[in-house]
């Protein structure tokens, strides 16, 4: 008898990837379709709805024609988390592109609400700091500017939701619309103690929460699949997670005390913790996933708006083709030699969480070359997640041993060595790259009566290497030109 297979999605921001498992984390195809965004205005970052789907539509084929449609039990979904969709319910059209997770067009709407005093009362219902990231303004400000939204909304047909819940409206022909308790934790509209939309935040912020999925556990039987993709009709959709927690769930983390970074267009670090946790040092608490027979797993979370994103841009800058060659380019020099990288192209995320910010490259002379500040983008990078990483043991109020890294840019070794040697701390990168996509496999096979037997991926282990002295002086330029950037009117 065929091992039954979980085709599980990860859909990301610059890309929609696709893998075909086993239970035994044997990866049978691989697909991988790339995604556009674009920045209309200062501050705005959209993506395309239709081309997202799309592209799950030429994932989802590109499988199947590698390796056929026979014994795939069903479908799992990872995504990018806190982009906002909204469409008709009729048509099945989005209203407009979809307001993607770095969008900071709310960024006044949330000042006033903070300035109001509301910014307490939101983190005790979510665990959330009130930010333009989260899709609760966004919804706001989609009601607001315009008027077809609201005439859908009276009319009983307008549906928002983040991507896993747009993606299984378009897979299942609209006759599901939900999405799952770690997803909903992240728009800013759901109380995580109750594990329901919260009218009282749907009202603050003007955003119905009519308009929204239902919420279930991430390891639900959410629907089954219409006709029109390369997958049979009525395979079912088995498991839905955002997808950092699915990184995490794929790393093996079951309980508190491992600290997991995603290394792409911008960068989570998430750690399990007892129980709901209000940070108090710029991070934010969150469902790590539920299942239905083990109840809900918290956790704490930061989140960095630009990381490797910052490699791209650089590269671009530098007249460079592409991430890959600014890296090699910055390990032609020892050093940066005090040129200092504040990646903030769309402001400043976790633990600062500053929209006004603005990049800068400081620290340049006539000494200077280019390779210096491709070092320098490298270093900012790592210097992000280890501010991040910072706040965590303040929050958990005890010291962290490690790190387990993943997403694209985890494979560049240079990045990983300065990240083990501005942390002080082993870094630790699995074999695999698709760790989130395995990560909602595993929860797919659990939901199927599946144990998932794959044994831990290999690691290799970057230990720190750099002199303290040497890392503290890169750590005093960066507080230094970082602090510059947060009192810059």
């Amino acid at each position: 008898m065929t091992a039954p297979r979980v085709l599980a999605l990860d859909q990301g921001t610059s890309s929609t990837k696709a893998v075909l498992v086993q239970a035994d984390g044997a990866i049978l195809a691989r697909a991988s379709r790339p995604l556009a965004s674009s920045y209309p205005r200062d501050g705005w970052a959209e993506q395309d709805a239709d081309a997202l789907w799309h592209s799950v539509q030429g994932a989802l084929a590109d499988i199947v024609a590698q390796a056929g449609p026979d014994s795939i039990a069903g479908l799992a979904i990872a995504n990018q988390r806190e982009t906002l969709v909204a469409w008709d319910a009729q048509t099945h059209r989005p209203l407009a592109p979809a307001i993607l997770w770095q969008c900071r067009r709310t960024a006044p709407a949330c000042a006033a609400l903070i300035a109001a005093g509301h910014d307490a009362r939101v983190r005790a219902l979510t665990g959330l700091g009130i930010n333009p990231l989260f899709p609760a303004s966004k919804l706001g400000w989609l009601l607001a500017s315009l008027p077809a939204a609201r005439e859908l909304l009276a009319q009983g047909r307008l549906r928002a939701g983040t991507v896993d819940s747009w993606l299984l409206w378009k897979l299942t022909g609209g006759a599901s619309f939900a999405t799952d308790h770690s997803n909903a934790s992240r728009t800013q509209l759901f109380d995580t103690g109750r594990l329901a939309w919260s009218e009282e935040l749907g009202a603050l912020f003007g955003a119905p929460v009519a308009a929204l999925p239902e919420a279930r556990p991430s390891d639900s039987r959410f629907g089954a699949l219409a006709a029109g993709t390369a997958l049979p009709a009525g395979t079912p959709v088995l498991a839905m997670m955002g997808d950092s927690h699915a990184a995490l769930y794929g790393h093996g983390v079951r309980g508190p005390g491992v600290v997991k970074a995603t290394y792409g267009t911008g960068s989570s670090l998430m750690t399990l913790t007892p129980g709901r946790v209000a940070s108090a040092h710029g991070l934010s608490g969150t469902i790590g996933w539920s299942t239905r027979a083990g109840g809900v797993a918290y956790a704490l979370e930061g989140n960095i708006t630009v990381s490797a994103q910052a490699a791209a841009w650089a590269a671009g800058l530098l007249g460079l083709p592409d991430a890959a060659a600014l890296s090699a380019l910055a390990q032609t020099v020892d050093g940066s030699e005090g040129v200092t990288f504040v990646p903030a192209l769309a402001g400043l995320g976790a633990p600062h969480w500053n929209d006004a910010a603005r990049g800068t490259i400081a620290g340049l002379t006539l000494a200077h070359r280019p390779a210096h500040v491709a070092r320098a983008t490298l270093e900012a990078i790592a210097l992000q997640i280890t501010d991040v990483f910072a706040a965590m043991e303040q929050d958990m109020g005890q010291p962290l041993d490690s790190l387990r890294a993943d997403g694209g840019a985890s494979g560049n070794d240079a990045l990983m060595q300065l990240q083990a040697d501005l942390l002080g701390r082993p870094v630790q990168r699995g074999a695999l790259a698709e760790v989130g996509a395995l990560g909602v496999a595993a929860l797919a096979f659990a939901a199927l009566g599946e144990p998932w037997t794959a044994p831990a991926p290999a690691a290799r282990t970057f230990a720190p290497a750099m002199p303290p002295p040497q890392a503290a002086a890169l750590h005093r330029t960066w507080r230094a030109a970082l602090a510059q950037v947060l009192h810059t009117p």
